[in-house]
């Protein structure tokens, strides 16, 4: 991980949300030797412990006061909240900051920033591609990005050559992160298939099994790793996914939908050798997987 140098980059960075990602954003930035200053925006309680975690230098339970004289803001809260936030950070943030966010759907949020700010300041959609089943600032790791790509949807394309959104890609680089461009509704709909759809059929075999283990006969004493990693993501709170949900749900219904057919397929031919074929193909995907990462 390169250590950032002092020129050519940001002075004041504003964090609102000091949750997992956010948190991480804050450690991250001191880990790769940030000299500027993090600002963090959260409740009162949460700013503390953020101070405490040295995850900010300083904080501020209000979003305007936060961005206050920053010329980075990253959004790191919910989605739903990270739309709600846009009006006010228009008058609150200097016209020459960069705005971006990391919320897990791109296309509402990228729309808005467009209504709202137009140019000035500038906005940037963020996600990147690292969690953890557990949320919360106690949670946050300086190497969350590392090794890890970081979509970028820019409202424009023009926007790429932006001084602002270059500096950005060196700090995501200086953070062991690879940028990875594309367009928002594109995001959408891949993150559907490769993100959300795990969580949910995460969270519903949990939930079946639980269901199953309430009507007796079902030992959980029985579960392996098998089951233990596939409802691994099943651990991950509502409050995040709620959101995701309600702003991606046409791409979900597809996916759930595609699923779905896939499952029928299986059930069918549990007796035949097309169901050999479907574990090729899973095997051959595993493969590209590989050597991807």
């Amino acid at each position: 991980m390169e250590k950032l140098n002092s020129e050519g980059t940001f002075r004041r960075v504003a964090i609102i949300g000091l949750g997992l990602v956010g948190g991480s954003w804050g450690l991250a930035l001191k880990k790769a030797g940030f000299t500027g200053r993090r600002v963090g925006c959260d409740r009162q309680e949460i700013v503390d412990r953020a101070i405490g975690r040295e995850v900010v230098d300083e904080g501020n339970p209000d979003a305007a006061e936060a961005v206050r004289g920053a010329d980075l803001v990253i959004l790191a809260t919910p989605v739903g909240t990270i739309l709600d936030l846009l009006p006010g950070l228009k008058k609150a943030c200097a016209s020459t900051a960069l705005v971006t966010d990391v919320g897990s759907t791109k296309r509402l949020i990228c729309q808005r920033a467009q209504e709202v700010f137009g140019e000035a300041p500038l906005f940037l959609g963020g996600h990147p591609l690292a969690g953890k089943e557990r949320s919360g600032v106690e949670n946050a790791d300086a190497k969350l990005f590392d090794r890890t790509r970081y979509v970028l949807t820019p409202l424009a394309p023009a926007h790429q050559s932006d001084t602002r959104v270059q500096r950005f890609t060196a700090l995501l680089t200086s953070l062991g992160a690879q940028p990875y461009w594309t367009d928002a509704s594109g995001h959408d709909r891949a993150v559907a298939f490769l993100s959300h759809l795990p969580q949910l059929l995460s969270s519903s075999l949990a939930s079946l099994i639980a269901d199953q283990g309430a009507e007796g006969g079902l030992p959980l004493e029985l579960a392996a790793s098998g089951f233990r990693d596939v409802t691994r993501l099943a651990e991950s709170p509502y409050s995040i996914w709620r959101d995701i949900c309600l702003t991606n749900i046409e791409n979900l219904q597809v996916a759930l939908e595609a699923l779905i057919q896939k499952l029928e397929s299986m059930k069918l031919h549990l007796s035949d050798r097309e169901l050999e074929r479907e574990f090729q193909q899973a095997s051959r995907l595993r493969d590209k997987l590989r050597e991807i990462t």
